[in-house]
C-alpha cells in the first residue's frame, strides 16, 4: 500500500515536481510560498506543467490505440447493438476520443449519416468531451482516484441516459436534412505499421496541444486567482456548500465559456480548495466542457432548435441531479 502511494503521489500528482517548483520560486524567484504572488506562481507553474507532461502522454498512448479503431470500423461494430447496450458503447467510445465538443460535431455527422441510431450519436457527442481516459488520470492527479472513477462513471451513465432519452423521443425530423444526405465514401482500412500509429500519435498529441494549450493556461490562471487572490468569503457567498442554488449558479456560469475539461479542471480544483462544494465544482466542469456556446452554436448547423432544446435540457438536468448528489456525498470522496 506504502509503494502504490508513493507512485501515485509520484508519478500522478507529481510531488516531486512540486517540490521543484516550490524551490525554484523561493530560492530563485525570492518569494513566500505562503504569500499570495509566491503561492500563484507556485500553483501556475506546476499545473501547466503537470497537466502538459500528463496530457502528452495520456494523448499519445490513447491515440496510439485509437489507430486501430477508425470512423469506418467504429461504425460497423456500433452498428450490431441496439438499444441501451448501442448507447453505453456509443459512450464508452466517447471516453476514448480525446475532443472537445466542437471537435466532436463532425464524428456526430457522420455517425449520424452512417445509419446509426440518433441516440447512439448523442450518448458519443455527450461523453466525448466530458469523459476520456485522459480526464481520469488528471482528476485522480488532482483529487483523488475514488473522485475521478466517480466522476467517470457519472459522466457514462448520463451519456447513456440522455442519448436513450433522445433515441425514444424519435426526433430524427429535427436533423438539418444535409446531415443525412451528405455520403461518405467507403474505404477499407490501410494496413498501418507500428511507426505509421506512432506518428499518428504524434501528430495527435501536437494538434491537440496547439487546439488546448491556451484555454490550459488560462485555465490555471484563474485556478491560480480563485486560489491565491480572491478571497473565501466572496466564494462562499456565491458558491458556499450552505447555498442550494450553487449548482444552478455554477452551471449557469459555466455554460457561456468555451474549453475543454484540461481547461477546467484548475479551476475546479481551486473551487474545492476554497471550500466549495464537490458536486458543484464538477457541475461547473460539466457545463463548459458538454454545454459551451460555441460547440451549441455548431450544432445547431446541424440539428434544429426544438432537438438543441430537447439536448440542452436534458443534459442540463442530468449535471443538476449528478452536482447535487456529489455535493450530499462529496465527504465520502474527498
Amino acid at each position: 500500500m506504502a509503494i502504490l502511494e508513493f507512485l501515485n503521489n509520484q508519478i500522478l500528482k507529481m510531488q516531486w515536481l512540486s517540490d521543484a517548483v516550490t524551490w525554484l520560486v523561493g530560492n530563485v524567484f525570492g518569494l513566500d510560498i505562503t504569500a499570495r504572488l509566491g503561492g500563484s506562481l507556485q500553483f501556475f507553474i506546476y499545473d501547466v506543467i503537470k497537466i502538459f507532461i500528463l496530457l502528452a502522454v495520456l494523448i499519445f498512448v490513447i491515440s496510439y490505440i485509437q489507430s486501430y479503431f477508425p470512423p469506418e470500423r467504429t461504425k460497423k461494430i456500433l452498428g450490431k447493438y441496439k438499444g441501451v447496450s448501442a448507447n453505453t458503447l456509443g459512450a464508452l467510445l466517447g471516453t476514448v476520443t480525446p475532443f472537445c465538443s466542437c471537435s466532436s460535431i463532425p464524428l456526430f455527422i457522420g455517425f449520424t449519416n452512417a445509419g446509426l441510431p440518433l441516440g447512439v450519436t448523442f450518448s458519443f457527442l455527450i461523453s466525448s468531451p466530458l469523459v476520456d481516459l485522459a480526464s481520469l488520470l488528471l482528476l485522480a492527479s488532482i483529487f483523488n482516484w475514488k473522485i475521478a472513477i466517480a466522476y467517470v462513471v457519472v459522466g457514462v451513465i448520463l451519456a447513456v441516459i440522455c442519448g436513450t432519452l433522445i433515441g425514444k423521443a424519435k426526433l430524427e425530423q429535427y436533423v438539418e436534412p444535409f446531415v443525412f444526405n451528405n455520403k461518405i465514401l467507403e474505404m477499407e482500412q490501410e494496413q498501418l505499421t507500428r511507426r505509421d500509429r506512432m506518428v499518428f500519435a504524434r501528430d495527435q498529441v501536437v494538434a491537440i496541444v496547439k487546439r488546448v494549450w491556451l484555454f490550459i493556461l488560462i485555465g490555471v490562471g484563474i485556478g491560480a486567482l480563485i486560489h491565491n487572490w480572491i478571497p473565501d468569503e466572496i466564494i462562499s457567498a456565491v458558491l458556499g456548500q450552505d447555498k442550494w442554488y450553487s449548482v444552478l449558479v455554477a452551471i449557469a456560469i459555466g455554460i457561456p465559456m468555451y474549453a475543454d475539461i484540461f481547461g477546467t479542471l484548475p479551476i475546479a480544483e481551486a473551487l474545492v480548495l476554497k471550500g466549495v462544494g464537490l458536486g458543484t465544482a464538477l457541475s461547473f466542469m460539466m457545463a463548459v466542457t458538454a454545454l459551451s456556446l460555441p460547440s451549441m452554436i455548431m450544432l445547431k448547423k446541424v440539428i434544429k432548435m426544438r432537438l438543441l432544446g430537447i439536448f440542452i435540457g436534458v443534459v442540463a438536468a442530468g449535471i443538476i441531479v449528478i452536482g447535487y448528489l456529489f455535493n450530499i456525498l462529496g465527504y465520502l470522496l474527498l
